[in-house]
């Protein structure tokens, strides 16, 4: 990759973190390049329309545009129009958030969602970001799909969460990882307390393609006073065929059969 452009992705990595800017001299500061050079980079971003800039206070933030190329792809792709219905079905089930996380070369990116909880703590992150592995149900449920050297191979390449920006109970070593790891094999579904952020609980499991391949994984979360380890464990059943029922619709098969190689098939409304 160009000096270039790796240094414009920094960029338009950083800014998704503020939504209401950063200045000259914060990016240039993160990002670890000269403050000519950002000042340059960004404004070959604000010109192709990726960044805007605050006239009044200097700063810079993300456009819309970055957001509309996922959506776009999604909406061509219809992952999200197939997959909507089922998720909503388990989430009025289980009253808590339900997710889907898509396979991604070597992460997990969230893509959908449905909101069970009609009162209490509302567990929500950000749609879009990657699922961090060794922080998560679904990082688990992922890497016990794997041979123990891919596996250890994906979470050293993204690194294990601090407990201190996580929850109480993040793996600190990639020895205690990887015995989650092996115990989730067992179990055909993964679930985490007080892990990923204090106080809250996650459960996952995989969902595959005809071919057998994990395409995506699919995830309960809530607080740990709602999800406990026992109903966790009773609903263990319904994550379970959900995801067999994302895998049976055909046509979320034939788009997460896609290769990146090739088309999208075209969206049909």
């Amino acid at each position: 990759m160009s000096n270039i452009i790796d240094r414009s992705f920094k960029i338009l990595e950083e800014l998704s973190y503020y939504p209401d800017g950063r200045t000259l001299s914060e990016l240039a500061t993160k990002v670890d390049v000269p403050l000519s050079a950002t000042h340059r980079l960004l404004n070959d971003l604000v010109e192709a329309g990726y960044v805007r800039k605050d006239e009044r206070h200097g700063e810079f933030a993300l456009t819309m545009k970055v957001v509309s190329l996922g959506l776009r792809l999604l909406s061509s792709g219809g992952i999200v129009d197939v997959a909507q219905p089922i998720l909503e079905r388990l989430a009025f089930k289980c009253k808590e958030l339900v997710r889907l996380a898509i396979v991604d070369g070597d992460q997990l990116i969230y893509v959908a969602k449905a909101q069970g909880a009609t009162h209490g703590l509302r567990y929500d992150p950000e749609m879009g970001q990657p699922v961090t592995l060794s922080c998560s149900a679904a990082g688990l449920v992922w890497l016990a799909t794997k041979s123990e050297d891919e596996a250890l191979r994906l979470v050293a390449k993204q690194g294990l969460g601090d407990p201190k920006s996580y929850g109480p109970e993040a793996p600190v070593s990639l020895k205690a990882f990887m015995e989650q790891v092996q115990a989730t094999r067992k179990r055909g579904f993964a679930t985490t307390m007080n892990v990923f952020l204090p106080g809250m609980s996650s459960m996952a499991t995989p969902v595959f393609d005809p071919k057998k391949e994990v395409v995506a994984v699919l995830i309960i979360a809530g607080p740990t006073t709602r999800l406990t380890q026992e109903r966790m464990e009773s609903l263990s059943n319904a994550l379970i065929e959900t995801a067999r029922e994302l895998t049976a619709a055909s046509t979320v098969s034939q788009i997460f059969q896609r290769r990146p190689n090739q088309p999208v098939p075209p969206h049909r409304s």
